[in-house]
């Protein structure tokens, strides 16, 4: 039986999603919760890798099991009782045998997630990155518009990505404000390695009028990373979502 399973987590505590030996992986620790479960080791398959400190609103995966005496749906409430409190199944069902929940997955969305403030706010440091109170918006949102669609995007590829390629398609950039929060939601085919924090990094360089349109599109065309913005820190990113 395929289990796909919807999760949330607190990255903060974690060295990314994926399976790594010098530290505790979000995979790792649901792999453990399955195998208290169904007594199996199963090998889990995210729908992408998140770095260290990223967070997951709805992260996907699935695992094959032969427990057959639990309903799908009640796999999230069993696998539950085993995790830590900042890492829980949403929700959990039974899938097509030719589902994966990498290979399957057709968009991804994330937010990134600014906060403006003098002074650090000790209830939306976990979550967000502080940013100077001048921030223009309109700026950042035509900025941005100059990024969405299908281009090669190695200007947005940090150093150690062992992508085949960097063309990639961004179906949408919006950027909003609201309280004081700048939220940056990224919807695309896929992401290179620090793409989306690059990507923010960049737009609160137009935020702070260092970047226009124009400037915008010869990054594009040049593929240069020196010309990008800062790759923001991970804290403040969060996979909202994928789709099949």
């Amino acid at each position: 039986m395929n289990i796909k399973l919807t999760v949330s987590y607190d990255g903060t505590n974690y060295c990314g999603w994926q399976v790594q030996p010098n530290g505790t992986s979000v995979q790792s620790v649901i792999e453990d919760a399955i195998f208290s479960v169904t007594g199996e080791m199963v090998s889990l398959t995210g729908s992408g890798r998140t770095d260290a400190g990223v967070h997951a609103e709805g992260q996907v995966a699935n695992f094959i099991t032969k427990k057959d005496n639990i309903p799908p749906e009640n796999f999230a409430f069993a696998i539950n009782a085993f995790l830590p409190e900042d890492v829980k199944i949403l929700s959990s069902q039974a899938v097509d045998e030719t589902f994966n929940a990498r290979k399957s997955a057709k968009r991804k969305t994330y937010c990134y997630t600014f906060y403006k403030s003098k002074i650090p706010q000790p209830l939306l440091e976990r979550y967000a990155f502080r940013i100077d109170e001048n921030f223009n918006l309109k700026n950042a949102q035509e900025v941005a518009s100059v990024f969405v669609g299908e281009h090669d995007f190695k200007c947005f590829n940090a150093s150690g990505s062992g992508a085949k390629t960097t063309v990639r398609t961004i179906y949408s950039i919006n950027v909003t404000e609201k309280d004081n929060q700048i939220k940056i939601y990224v919807t695309g085919n896929g992401f290179l390695y620090n793409m989306v924090r690059i990507i923010a990094g960049t737009l609160l360089k137009a935020g702070e009028e260092k970047l226009s349109t124009s400037q915008a599109q010869e990054i594009l065309a040049s593929g240069s990373r020196e010309l990008c913005g800062k790759t923001c820190p991970a804290k403040a990113l969060c996979l909202l979502k994928v789709e099949y």
